[in-house]
């Protein structure tokens, strides 16, 4: 095989190679006893034509097309290899010759991967990470697990205050028409959450239950249904219910009733000191990766990054987002009406993060390359068991979905990225 690569752009080009007369025959042979199955010949039985007898009669041109299909994914992926490219799009296959007892040339248009000049990585200053936990902290800790186990007890005959909860049927009007969304009974709404439109809740602050009263808000301009944004609304309100918050006791007692493992409130702070001290240091951890990869990442130049690249990781992003959805009972199309977006606005919300995802795997792969990193086969196998454990999968269910180039890639870049975290210094 003779294998060229001529660059049309900075990332594109052309790849033209041959495919050889031997490859063509074992071809033109696969292809034959797939057509033969299902031809029906005077005087042969069906299946049983000759190769010599099918050539006389169509041709041996007619069996090109299925033996190019046959040959071509070989001949592609040894073409690339003896080009020493690397291309990152599917490619445009256009037939340059095919005439019969010659080598078959074939032209490839691909996007290959980009230049990566890679700055510096290594010895990165990043801001020095807060890993103290303190009192205040595990009372905040305590004051959350307090307010998650209160209970709601109505006031009788009181105003309603920032906090409660209020019982209510409301329904919104823009003028004299109501709206779709817009009504509600037996709502129960937190005065102060902030999960009303701004205003609301606000005025309803004061009320007892049985008060009737009016409520005017005005839409955000950003509002999700345009027909209502910027536009104001009155919302006739009747409150059935106050109810206020007991907060329990922070005692031996309520530390038992929300831990079972403790015995009392001091052992409970002290969990949760343990707790928070163990999440801080993942955090600052996870900080001092981002930021050192960020410098890394600012610190290089990738020549050009190609359209396709970004193209295909933004799409793999929406997929991954829907099919999320979709676990969770909504279609894609449910969730378009229901934020009153398109798949275009998606694409464009997932694009800024895709290029920066993608710079950030080809400084990594970049990184990989410069520093010879390699990946044994004891990494592969503990990848194999830490995915298996951490999907609850069969190991051999792992292996069949990914394979071994696959897995020695995100090892090596994952040791590109242990080098860039690990020689960081926090200042």
């Amino acid at each position: 095989m003779t294998a060229t690569f001529e660059k049309t752009g900075t990332n594109d080009g052309v790849l033209t190679f041959s495919i050889e007369q031997a490859e063509i025959q074992k071809g033109l042979t696969n292809a034959f006893n797939k057509v033969k199955k299902n031809l029906n010949v005077p005087g042969f039985r069906k299946g049983k034509v000759s190769r010599q007898v099918f050539n006389r009669m169509y041709g041996e041109e007619a069996l090109y097309e299925d033996a190019l299909n046959d040959v071509l994914p070989a001949a592609y992926e040894a073409a690339i290899k003896e080009a020493g490219i690397d291309p990152v799009s599917q490619p445009k296959i256009d037939v340059e010759s095919m005439e019969k007892g010659q080598d078959w040339v074939i032209k490839a248009e691909v996007t290959v991967k980009p230049e990566v000049k890679l700055g510096d990585y290594k010895d990165l200053e990043v801001p020095k990470q807060d890993m103290e936990v303190t009192d205040e902290d595990v009372e905040a800790r305590l004051k959350r697990e307090q307010e998650s186990q209160a209970e709601l007890v109505i006031k009788e005959d009181e105003a309603a205050a920032d906090g409660d909860t209020a019982v209510i049927d409301f329904e919104g009007f823009v003028g004299e028409e109501s709206f779709e969304g817009g009504k509600g009974e037996n709502y129960s709404l937190e005065l102060g959450s902030g999960s009303f439109i701004p205003g609301f809740e606000e005025q309803v602050v004061g009320h007892k239950a049985g008060d009737e009263f009016d409520v005017t808000v005005t839409f955000p301009e950003d509002y999700q249904a345009e027909d209502l944004a910027g536009k104001e609304a009155v919302f006739k309100v009747k409150v059935h219910e106050v109810k206020s918050k007991e907060l329990p006791e922070l005692d031996d007692d309520f530390a038992k009733d929300v831990d079972d493992e403790v015995e009392s409130l001091d052992e409970l702070k002290e969990k949760y000191r343990k707790e928070l001290t163990e999440q801080k240091e993942q955090a600052a951890k996870d900080a001092v990766e981002e930021a050192a990869i960020k410098q890394a990442v600012d610190n290089a130049e990738v020549v050009e990054l190609p359209h396709v690249m970004v193209h295909d990781e933004v799409h793999r992003s929406m997929d991954e987002f829907l099919n999320n959805m979709q676990r969770q009972g909504i279609s894609p199309e449910m969730y378009y009406q229901l934020t009153g977006s398109t798949e275009a606005d998606l694409h464009t919300q997932f694009e800024g993060e895709a290029e920066n995802r993608v710079k950030t795997n080809l400084v990594m792969e970049a990184i990989v390359e410069a520093e010879k990193i390699e990946a044994s086969e004891e990494d592969v196998e503990k990848e194999i068991k830490d995915l298996a454990e951490m999907y609850q999968m069969p190991e051999d269910q792992i292996r069949r979905v990914l394979t071994e180039d696959m897995l020695e890639h995100d090892i090596k870049v994952k040791k590109a990225v242990e080098l860039v975290t690990g020689t960081a210094v926090e200042k």
